[in-house]
């Protein structure tokens, strides 16, 4: 079964929900960027909810998640789009310790919790919209629910999560996000508490073989729920050769022909997918010529 989202209505559209199965996606980003385990479980959920975030756009909306915790693994980038597309990477993947005092990833260790989750929204407009808050757990679940209520100021309740296996390689990653619409009847919201209170965490329903309809029929009840659309989700990458070739030819002649100089070629690694592209002498003359024009 490969990786995918749903979007859905719940409670006769008083509510709002996602769900998504990312094992795939995120086992991808865990062979390009050789994360250890604990890093892995910080940028799945990252990515998760990016993925989740990058639905409720529309057309060639995107978005990009920062987060910066203080926390020895570093910044935490993530893209995402309306196309169920998704990248991402951290500082440091080779962050790792032992299980906390609740037998998990110690993923608030690795973040920390003294600095901002941001979130920039390019939606076609000249200005991007960016919403940013601080963190207030270092577990990333809470922190986009709080994002969520603050930011954008919409009830909401995120569940992340990632599982690891003893060799590093992804065992389940996926989450969900349940959102309050405005005049939710206040029987509604105390029966999604008492129910969000009582579900195991959403990366082990996963590993039970749970889809996302199911995450989410288990969550809100499956007679509460409308499935309305479901959506792909991958690891997708935007960079090229000639993408990071328009960077070099944008160093100017003078700065192309100093690479030459020294180098006699060039190489550029993307941080999203750790993909190198090589550029020979050759190359770089024809960008020094068209840096001049």
């Amino acid at each position: 079964m490969g990786d995918y989202l749903v979007k859905a209505l719940a409670y006769n559209g008083q509510v709002r929900a996602y769900a998504v199965r990312t094992t795939e996606t995120i086992g991808e980003a865990q062979v390009r960027h050789q994360t250890w385990p604990t890093a892995s479980a910080a940028l799945g959920r990252a990515m998760s909810a990016g993925v989740m975030m990058g639905a409720m756009l529309k057309g060639e909306e995107k978005l990009t998640i920062k987060i910066e915790g203080g926390g020895p693994i570093g910044v935490i980038l993530v893209d995402s789009n309306s196309k169920g597309e998704v990248r991402g990477y951290v500082t440091n993947p080779q962050t790792h310790f032992d299980l906390n005092e609740h037998g998990k990833l110690d993923v608030r260790r690795a973040v920390g919790t003294t600095g901002l989750l941001t979130v920039v929204k390019d939606i076609g407009m000249k200005e991007h919209f960016t919403g940013q808050v601080p963190i207030v757990s270092g577990e990333l679940g809470e922190d986009f629910t709080y994002y969520f209520v603050t930011s954008e100021q919409t009830p909401s309740s995120v569940g992340v999560g990632v599982l690891v296996n003893p060799d590093n390689t992804i065992l389940a990653a996926g989450g969900f996000i349940i959102q309050l619409m405005p005049g939710t009847e206040e029987e509604t919201i105390s029966d999604i508490e008492n129910r969000l209170k009582s579900i195991p965490p959403v990366s082990k329903l996963i590993q039970q073989g749970l889809t996302p309809e199911e995450l989410l029929e288990k969550i809100l009840g499956k007679e509460n729920v409308k499935i309305l659309e479901k959506q792909p989700v991958a690891f997708v990458c935007t960079c090229s050769k000639e993408r990071f070739g328009a960077a070099i030819i944008s160093l100017g002649a003078e700065e192309i022909q100093e690479i030459i100089n020294t180098e006699d070629k060039a190489e550029a690694q993307c941080h999203f997918c750790n993909e190198v592209y090589h550029y020979s002498k050759e190359e770089l003359e024809e960008f020094k010529q068209e840096a001049k024009q």
